[in-house]
């Protein structure tokens, strides 16, 4: 199959979408398929080792939203020079923007079918960039119809299919879960962590990776490590990875008096590294209620850290409460409790809950799941071709 993987964004910029699309390319490319990465331009490095080809197009950064850029593939010429090159026989969309555009036309204009996943929750974006619920629900509204004209429509777990329906989609979303990238923890990668980060090897780490951004609940995290403080229990906060609201974080941990044993790290580029700091956290902190499926959760697992999530939030539909991690409400006082209980626990309690995590939460990408993926857009192109 000839695939085009159509995303708003990609390497280097990883957020959980452009991984995802990065891990399909290179994975599809893998099994033989020829996979076109089809992307706003930036700097991708080398490209010469890539099982895949990138069909990118012009883009500008984006000043509040550092390092996110935009592009509109119908301003760059040379890329509609390029696309037309391509004979596609299905597009994957990961995005109703943009991006997500640049597919459906391209996939009306050659009569082949064309996917969508519903990755984000495009209302919670729209809200926290306007401050207006009029809008966001006009967002939320024009996002449910781009996706009703795709042909088929994945979500990465059943709460965000439920939740494109909530914003009008009319038809039933087929849930596609996200894989992990299986990854030995290379040796020496948990001392290099300690070391390059300044972490006391004796004193717990409690770890977040994702965008430094309030719509991921970190105030959640703050807080509640600030009354684990005033109970006088020892940890460290490690926050890794970048965003619009990094210096508020900063200032709102400064004030909650957790200067001696709070860090951030800006983002990280060295796959070793992040799986060091993985593997040396006690406890990976991801009260979100944002997010839908995220891969942090699951790469945390991969390195035998369990996580704590919130209650019905997309992130714990993975988690069981005390046997692969934690669950809790979402409140500064349930997740000060699940912390405080869990750090308290026996060391044999503490290991049994993290390989419980390694066990049940990582999925491959190599394997059922992407052959799964392959044959549904096998089944796609051939009910095109007979005129389905």
């Amino acid at each position: 199959m000839r695939i085009g993987e159509f995303s708003d964004s990609f390497i280097p910029v990883f957020d959980g979408v452009g991984r995802v699309v990065k891990a399909y390319c290179e994975t599809l490319s893998r099994m033989g398929h020829e996979v076109y990465a089809i992307v706003p331009v930036d700097d991708t490095g080398y490209r010469g080792g890539l099982g895949y080809e990138i069909v990118d197009y012009w883009s500008a950064p984006i000043s509040r939203k550092l390092p996110y850029r935009v592009g509109i593939s119908g301003l760059d010429p040379h890329f509609d020079e390029r696309i037309k090159r391509i004979n596609l026989d299905i597009c994957h969309v990961h995005s109703p923007a943009f991006a997500g555009w640049a597919g459906l036309s391209y996939a009306k204009k050659h009569h082949i079918p064309l996917v969508g996943t519903f990755h984000s929750k495009f209302y919670d974006d729209i809200l926290q960039t306007t401050r207006s619920h009029t809008i966001a629900s006009l967002g939320a509204r024009a996002v449910a119809e781009f996706f009703n004209a795709c042909d088929e429509v994945w979500a990465v777990s059943e709460l965000s299919g439920q939740t494109l329906k909530d914003y009008g989609y009319k038809g039933q979303p087929v849930v596609m879960p996200n894989g992990t990238e299986f990854r030995t923890l290379e040796e020496g990668a948990s001392q290099e962590a300690l070391s390059f980060y300044s972490i006391d090897p004796d004193v717990p780490v409690l770890l977040f990776v994702g965008q430094i951004n309030w719509k991921k609940n970190l105030r959640r995290i703050i807080e509640s490590c600030a009354m684990l403080k005033k109970e006088g229990m020892a940890f460290q906060l490690v926050l890794a990875g970048r965003g619009p609201d990094e210096e508020a974080v900063r200032s709102l941990a400064h004030q909650c008096d957790l200067d001696d044993c709070f860090k951030m790290t800006g983002h990280i580029q060295s796959t070793r590294l992040l799986d060091g700091l993985y593997s040396i956290a006690e406890l990976f902190m991801f009260p979100s209620i944002y997010d839908n499926a995220p891969m942090v959760v699951r790469e945390a697992a991969n390195m035998h850290t369990p996580a704590l999530t919130v209650k019905g939030s997309c992130a714990a539909e993975v988690i069981q409460d005390q046997v692969n991690g934690l669950l809790a409400e979402d409140d500064n006082q349930s997740v000060y409790e699940a912390v405080k209980s869990f750090l308290q626990s026996s060391k044999e309690n503490r290991d049994k809950i993290a390989q419980k995590a390694f066990e049940t939460i990582p999925v491959p990408w190599k394997g059922k799941l992407m052959e799964t993926v392959a044959q549904r857009y096998e089944n796609l192109i051939q009910h095109s071709r007979r005129g389905y």
